[in-house]
């Protein structure tokens, strides 16, 4: 028996399964960061190699993303929580003192980050309340080993150490 779930529904029981949390940064064309918190991005292809974030159509920081010409994907590590919060306000001064370094294309990469995947847009394309928007990767590297800072059941977590 299948059921047709409402938006609460679907979230709850889509949240029983864990995603990463990666911050999406770019710089605006009066050289202004932006940035914003996802928990859905994936590998796309190798050949060309190839990633997806899909932001929210009602979001204030996507337009600002989606006017520059590319994007850096964030790993965030466990203990950027705090860092993760910052970014996801809607402040607009949220990347203030947040300690960064730009890629050779010129988006920021964020300190402490696990890892970063510099990339320019590929494709985007409408999927219901969200974008899928597919960047081809420029430049990537392992910023610092640690682990990765986790969104489950609506919450932020770690993983646990293997015995």
């Amino acid at each position: 028996m299948s059921i047709v779930a409402d938006a609460d529904t679907f979230r709850q029981i889509l949240g029983h399964y864990p995603t990463g949390v990666c911050a999406i940064t770019a710089t605006q064309t009066d050289g202004t960061p932006a940035a914003m918190i996802v928990g859905s991005f994936t590998s796309v292809s190798l050949d060309p190699p190839l990633v997806a974030f899909f932001p929210d159509k009602a979001s204030s920081s996507w337009p600002k993303i989606e006017a520059c010409d590319g994007f850096c994907v964030n790993v965030l590590a466990d203990d950027q929580e705090g860092l993760c919060r910052t970014l996801a306000s809607k402040d607009p001064a949220k990347f203030d003192g947040v300690p960064h370094h730009l890629s050779a294309r010129g988006a920021p990469i964020l300190d402490g980050a696990l890892a970063w995947i510099d990339c320019s847009f590929h494709a985007i394309h409408e999927a219901g309340d969200h974008y899928i928007a597919i960047g081809e990767v420029h430049a990537l590297d392992i910023h610092h080993p640690g682990a990765p800072l986790l969104f489950h059941k609506g919450r932020y977590g770690k993983v646990s150490p293997l015995l």
